[in-house]
């Protein structure tokens, strides 16, 4: 178990990453609320030490979509958020910016995190592949099509662009 000042200096560090993980999963505040503790309190009872704080940060994200993605399966889930909840999400600052979010999250589920952690968390593709243990391949893939699909959403241009 660990000491409760690391807790809350992990809370404090990771709050606003792991609730966005949980929403891009979600789509809804409450059960991005009940991941969000269910993965601190995991961390709070994990008692192994971390190589560094990359290793805790990765570790943090791969419970995050473990507890999402058990959730999502669970019998109980038969309810999805409607667009105006999502909305609510959006950080005020980025009004402008919102039939972006709109069009993020009209993606598939295995579009969206992808989309997520590289322009959002700013991993690489090979990261993102040893976060989510697919192939670096498939990733590139994923990440290219959800780039189309949003280019065809948002009305873009047919320009090539180029990963970071």
């Amino acid at each position: 178990m660990r000491q409760e000042s690391d807790v809350e200096q992990t809370i404090g560090q990771y709050a606003d990453m792991v609730k966005h993980i949980c929403f891009v999963y979600m789509k809804n505040e409450s059960d991005t609320e009940d991941v969000f503790q269910d993965v601190f309190l995991k961390y709070a009872l994990f008692s192994e030490p971390f190589d560094s704080e990359e290793h805790k940060k990765a570790w943090l994200i791969r419970v995050t979509v473990n507890r999402c993605k058990d959730l999502l399966r669970s019998f109980f889930r038969t309810h999805t958020c409607s667009l105006e909840e999502a909305m609510s999400m959006a950080d005020t600052k980025s009004q402008d910016l919102s039939h972006v979010l709109e069009s993020v999250m009209n993606l598939s589920d295995k579009y969206r995190i992808i989309v997520y952690l590289h322009y959002y968390e700013g991993y690489s593709a090979v990261e993102i592949a040893g976060i989510l243990h697919k192939n670096v391949n498939t990733v590139y893939t994923h990440l290219s099509r959800a780039k189309a699909e949003l280019k065809k959403m948002l009305g873009g241009d047919e320009g090539e662009t180029k990963y970071t």
